[in-house]
């Protein structure tokens, strides 16, 4: 269709070109879903929900690199998790952290989905189709992951192989992403706000577990009316905020009573990273063992722990040259190493072996 004089004063004016997306059942078909990746997925999401359902008295731990931007490297630290999972697995159920999309206060580096070449040239098509050959990689390892839920459009090209979501502080808020919560088919924990209160993660929450209809793109990748039943396995993320962090038993005691009064289980994940650690990651691990006390002294309603994890400690930024980039390093928020990592989750290991027969199941 030709576009009028008139139209093209109106129309995209601030839009420089667009470019088509293979449709979500396109990439599907070229990176199928293994049945070996699909067990995988599905019994991740199961023990969560087991979790959170009390019927569980292990700890989830959302652990890994705080954005992934070089596959190898995600896959050397999945291996190694992998086999670490399997000695923790009688008090803790890992999952890997593998974000792949990173929401900006300004401006800066969107992850790997978003920039896969980092260098501003956006071939998210090509990052889509890396991030899932990647999570496919680690689902066919045995090895349930999590991310975050940025992009309304990015679930329907991924979420088969995610076991757990996570809905950032900034967009907690955010109708589009309640609305798209309540569609998605693993649980979602909602962080609280960026000014450390509750009330916006507790909304969604009571949002997202209630039925939706609104505009998506289905599997053919045309726009669609998308109707969903809610997700009942929506949780709190207490991230801290506001200059203070809210890990401390008091917070976490404020939270349950937040949580009771609005109706909700009093399911609570701990990030053990941003306002919790003052954006120290040499602090996660006092944050960590701070919440593991809690739970061998009786706490009930912490199910969960997120902690930044990669290779190496620390973070380094985006060189020009990409062959400058150290192996195993962060390239958003510092992360512990995985030596603390490891060491870190066997002591836990340890210490929550006789406390967790002790965990009575509470009101779901």
């Amino acid at each position: 269709m030709t576009e009028s004089p008139l139209e093209a004063l109106l129309d995209n004016v601030n839009v420089v070109s667009m470019t088509d997306m293979p449709s979500p059942a396109q990439l599907h078909e070229a990176l199928p879903l293994t049945d070996a990746a699909a067990r995988t997925v599905l019994a991740g999401r199961s023990a969560i929900r087991e979790v959170l359902g009390r019927r569980d008295p292990r700890l989830v731990v959302v652990v890994g690199p705080c954005s992934i931007h070089d596959p190898d490297a995600a896959l050397d630290y999945a291996r190694r998790l992998r086999a670490l999972a399997d000695r923790v697995s009688g008090t803790m159920l890992l999952v890997m952290r593998v974000y792949f999309e990173k929401p900006r206060t300004s401006v800066g580096w969107k992850g790997f989905v978003n920039d896969p070449r980092m260098d501003d040239s956006f071939r998210i098509d090509e990052g889509v189709a890396r991030a899932r050959a990647l999570l496919l990689q680690l689902a066919e390892l045995g090895l349930p992951t999590a991310t975050e839920a940025l992009d309304p459009i990015g679930p329907q090209y991924l979420a088969d192989l995610i076991s757990w979501y996570a809905i950032g502080a900034r967009t907690t808020e955010s109708q589009t992403h309640r609305e798209m919560a309540s569609g998605l088919s693993a649980p979602v924990g909602f962080k609280n706000g960026t000014d450390g209160g509750l009330e916006v993660a507790i909304n969604a929450i009571r949002s997202a577990r209630s039925a939706h209809g609104f505009l998506g793109m289905n599997a053919e990748g045309r726009t669609s009316v998308i109707r969903t039943r809610g997700n009942p396995w929506g949780h709190l993320v207490l991230r801290g905020g506001g200059g203070r962090p809210n890990y401390d038993t008091v917070s976490v005691r404020m939270a349950e009573q937040a949580l009771a009064k609005a109706g909700i289980a009093p399911n609570i994940v701990v990030d053990c990273s941003h306002a919790n650690a003052m954006k120290d990651h040499a602090v996660q691990p006092l944050v960590f063992a701070d919440c593991v006390h809690q739970v061998r002294e009786g706490n009930r309603s912490i199910v969960g722990l997120m902690l930044e994890s990669n290779l190496e400690a620390g973070s380094q930024p985006i060189p020009d040259d990409r062959a400058q980039l150290r192996y195993g390093v962060s390239v958003t928020d510092p992360c512990i190493d995985w030596a603390t990592t490891e060491t870190l989750l066997l002591r836990a290991h340890e210490q929550l072996g006789p406390a967790l027969p002790r965990r009575s199941p509470v009101a779901a």
